[in-house]
């Protein structure tokens, strides 16, 4: 994984280290079940999925440069929502952020650095982005970051305990994306 870095943000590769911060994140109630998955009951178990990230290399920490501080993730995962565009090179696009971090522009920002990467050094010709339809933040991320609805699909998280929930499915296309420069 390549380091990315905004005005306020560096996106990097995970470490050992940054499990006090992931857990202080990932503990919390409004953070994993809005993403998919139960709050982490410990700091071992933020280390666990440390070495997870580490392990697939597709997740970056987002830190805040003023605080030198990990405050959230987002990565591309392989996942294509729409099974008639497999032919594509395409990525989802996943993320969370510390609560206390909310309302500051700080995801919009990570996520249009991440498609641009993703469509200059990936060479991918479709990134998506899915949000529950009760996950009203995500909503207004993909808003602002010009994705487009596709469809909607009912699905069960196995990391909730097969609670049943209803993905909205975004996409932007290479083809369309308004900022890719030659």
């Amino acid at each position: 994984m390549e380091m990315i870095t905004t005005t306020r943000l560096l996106l990097r590769e995970w470490q050992m280290t940054d499990s006090k911060d992931l857990y202080a994140y990932a503990k919390n109630e409004l953070v994993g079940p809005n993403a998919g998955w139960s709050p982490h009951r410990s700091e071992d178990e933020s280390k666990e999925i440390i070495k997870m990230f580490i392990e697939n290399n597709d997740v970056y920490a987002i830190v805040l440069q003023e605080e030198n501080k990990v405050i959230g993730s987002i990565g591309f995962h392989d996942r294509a929502p729409d099974e008639s565009l497999a032919d594509l090179n395409q990525k989802e696009i996943g993320f969370v952020l510390h609560p206390d971090y909310w309302g500051r522009g700080i995801i919009p920002e990570a996520v249009q650095q991440l498609i641009a990467y993703g469509f200059h050094q990936l060479e991918l010709d479709l990134i998506w982005c899915g949000h529950f339809d009760f996950n009203d933040r995500s909503k207004r991320v993909v808003e602002k970051c010009d994705f487009q609805y596709k469809f909607q699909k009912k699905e069960k998280m196995h990391l909730l305990n097969n609670k049943e929930v209803t993905t909205l499915y975004y996409a932007i296309l290479k083809a369309d994306y308004k900022y890719l420069k030659d």
